[in-house]
């Protein structure tokens, strides 16, 4: 099972990041986005982001040019016809991601290989809305794409082991670390990450520390990079409570309860880096 060109359904965040990688690695790259806003600040920021790394050494300053001719951009879905492997990386919304995996089953040849990007949908049941849930596999990158080296490979309860095995090499390719794990709810990654952002934002909530405190706490105690509500902001807290709610709702059990103050803060539009304020502000930069 040859892949040579990959194509993205989305050019968000995730799916930008997930092109600058693909065409950095060789790829021939087909990004889409039904927006033409989204798709054109998605390739504003994959430009961005593949200067800084020439700036860093990165990447050779020659191979910039080669990089960004390998990326096809359109607001068409159609375009992935000639795909080999369709990676979608849209809202983290079920109905959204089968409705777009039904118009590619229709649109692709039957060899192409369909991988979600989805950080705690099923994908079996994502599976399930197309004829090859043989070729269909979980593919959830980490974010920011270009840095972290994590792919969680999520096979479904059909997936093929050409098809895992596919996947494992197109993950090496883009010089990532393919881990396997089942289909559950936040596969592991994020049934362990969330609930723990989630219970720091708690501790906003009941007046136990402050944001700013929190995130101390766990980068000077627990060592981590960035702290909890930092990363809530990176990932987008509207990100955070969808994942939270579909955790909530699958294994019905109240620790994967969105925080009150989680819920707010999206209903009132503060979602993080995003919208530049969510437990912190930011600027422009």
């Amino acid at each position: 099972m040859e892949i040579r060109t990959v194509g993205i359904v989305g050019a968000g965040q995730m799916g930008s990041g997930i092109a600058h990688v693909a065409a950095l690695s060789g790829y021939n790259v087909l990004l889409t986005d039904i927006e033409a806003e989204v798709l054109e600040k998605g390739l504003e920021t994959l430009t961005y982001n593949l200067d800084r790394q020439i700036k860093k050494g990165l990447v050779d300053e020659g191979a910039r040019s080669a990089v960004l001719g390998r990326i096809t951009s359109s607001t068409h879905v159609s375009e992935h016809r000639t795909a080999d492997l369709v990676i979608e990386s849209a809202v983290e919304n079920f109905a959204i991601k089968a409705e777009i995996f039904r118009q590619l089953d229709v649109l692709c040849p039957p060899q192409a290989v369909f991988a979600s990007n989805t950080s705690s949908i099923s994908i079996t049941r994502l599976a399930a809305v197309t004829g090859r849930p043989d070729r269909f596999i979980g593919m959830h990158f980490m974010n920011p794409v270009p840095m972290m080296r994590l792919v969680e490979v999520i096979r479904g309860l059909e997936t093929a082991e050409q098809t895992v095995a596919a996947i494992r090499a197109v993950a090496e390719a883009m010089g990532k670390t393919p881990v396997e794990c089942n289909d559950y709810p936040g596969f592991v990654a994020n049934r362990l990450l969330m609930p723990m952002i989630n219970e720091a934002v708690f501790a906003v909530a009941d007046g136990v520390a402050t944001a700013e405190a929190v995130d101390q706490i766990m980068t000077l105690g627990m060592n981590h990079p960035m702290g909890p509500l930092r990363l809530a902001d990176l990932i987008g807290l509207d990100t955070l409570l969808g994942v939270m709610r579909i955790l909530h709702d699958e294994f019905g059990d109240p620790k994967y309860r969105p925080c009150p103050l989680l819920v707010k803060m999206v209903d009132g539009g503060r979602l993080g880096r995003k919208s530049g304020r969510g437990f912190f502000e930011y600027g422009e930069d």
